[in-house]
């Protein structure tokens, strides 16, 4: 499988871009991340989770980057392919929560998500950042960078 490319399959299967392995990725761990089961490599975070597991999800000392969108989004089907790239590319660094608005009316609420797609950033659960609207790709990795050694 080429390494551009994300395989994330239901039920938290995610395929390794090094070795092609197929492991199951927890939706929520507070230390730490995944790791493949064959070759060790730290592996994409990237989890769909809805009202119930979201605090859970976000509690991390990973940078987390939430994604509020919904599938009638246009500019939502355009950021996603990139969190995905940026999840396989910052595998060990991020973790990126996907959160359906639709479906998830409590964590929509809570962050007044009444333009999507709407980006947080979080650390320990706690709200550091935020974008709204679809950005760029070189947007996005800057605003983690610069996230990843406390300038923002």
């Amino acid at each position: 499988m080429p390494i551009d490319t994300l395989a994330i399959m239901a039920g938290g299967v995610v395929v390794c871009p090094g070795c092609g392995t197929r492991n199951r990725v927890p939706d929520a761990a507070p230390t730490g991340g995944p790791r493949c089961g064959s070759c060790k490599a730290a592996l994409p975070w990237l989890v769909d989770v809805g009202d119930a597991g979201f605090d859970s999800a976000v509690d991390t000392t990973r940078l987390v980057l939430v994604d509020l969108w919904a599938p009638w989004c246009g500019p939502c089907r355009m950021v996603a392919p990139i969190l995905e790239k940026l999840s396989t590319d910052l595998a060990g660094t991020i973790k990126v929560v996907k959160v359906n608005v639709d479906e998830s009316p409590m964590v929509a609420g809570r962050y007044n998500a009444s333009s999507i797609p709407m980006l947080l950033f979080m650390r320990h659960g706690e709200l550091v950042d935020k974008v709204v609207g679809a950005q760029p790709e070189r947007i996005l990795r800057e605003r983690i960078d610069a996230l990843l050694v406390g300038r923002v």
